[in-house]
């Protein structure tokens, strides 16, 4: 079992933007730091995390967004934080240690499409009736206190968000050293790259819950969807964490 396939269109991606790198002046590659900052989230082992954990909590756009900007807060400042002192000191992280994220990385998946799995089977989810009275907007009625999970569930997005820039920093640090020809210009790239994936994550949320939410969707979604995309994250996780080849 592979999904080597899911990364090859993001790869051809980044080689055409990686490319423009060695002959761009330097505020074209700060432009392409961006552009690559926000196609950053679309990573798969990104997507099937967020996704996960969207249809976990059974969030409309709003709160979705949020989740997706925790998480991109804990991505960026992973990178910021230690991706900066690395330019700094032409330095590098243990391949140990962004072997053993990575696979960490894959445990979390198989936990958070598990719960997905898990609450399906327990009747968690449910499509909402379609309500106008007062402005009021339709969402997924996933039964759930939200007094109680609000805070929580931040928490887990910014966590997930900063054990993935724990496996993606030192791949990252170089491709800036090796694109540009002084630390400050990698430096300057980095810190326009990291928040991008905020900006990046929080659009994506925010767009894949509303469209699951949708009067023709949600039915569909509750029923046929949330258990298809409980399994692939399984699958998909045990993957990514070695555990399953």
């Amino acid at each position: 079992m592979s999904f080597d396939l899911l990364h090859q269109p993001i790869g051809g991606v980044d080689e055409s933007l990686t490319s423009l790198f060695d002959t761009a002046p330097f505020e074209v590659a700060l432009g392409l730091a961006l552009l690559l900052g926000l196609r950053h989230a679309s990573d798969p082992d990104h997507l099937v995390a967020v996704t996960s954990l969207v249809a976990s909590s059974g969030s409309d756009a709003r709160p979705a967004a949020r989740l997706g900007a925790w998480w991109g807060a804990g991505h960026a400042l992973t990178l910021l934080f230690i991706g900066l002192p690395l330019i700094a000191v032409k330095g590098s992280l243990p391949a140990w240690s962004e072997n053993g994220a990575e696979r960490a990385v894959g445990v979390v998946i198989v936990l958070l499409a598990g719960r997905v799995l898990w609450k399906w089977e327990r009747g968690y989810y449910r499509a909402a009736p379609h309500r106008h009275e007062r402005g009021e907007h339709r969402h997924l009625q996933a039964g759930i206190d939200h007094t109680h999970h609000g805070t929580r569930r931040p928490g887990q997005a910014f966590a997930i968000g900063v054990l993935h820039g724990l496996a993606g920093t030192g791949a990252i640090v170089l491709l800036m050293v090796a694109a540009l020809p002084s630390s400050g210009e990698a430096m300057a790239a980095l810190a326009i790259f990291a928040p991008m994936s905020i900006v990046s994550m929080a659009a994506f949320t925010a767009s894949f819950a509303w469209a699951l939410t949708r009067p023709a969707v949600e039915p569909i979604y509750v029923t046929l969807g949330i258990p298809l995309l409980g399994s692939f994250g399984v699958l998909f996780g045990l993957w990514h964490s070695g555990l399953v080849v």
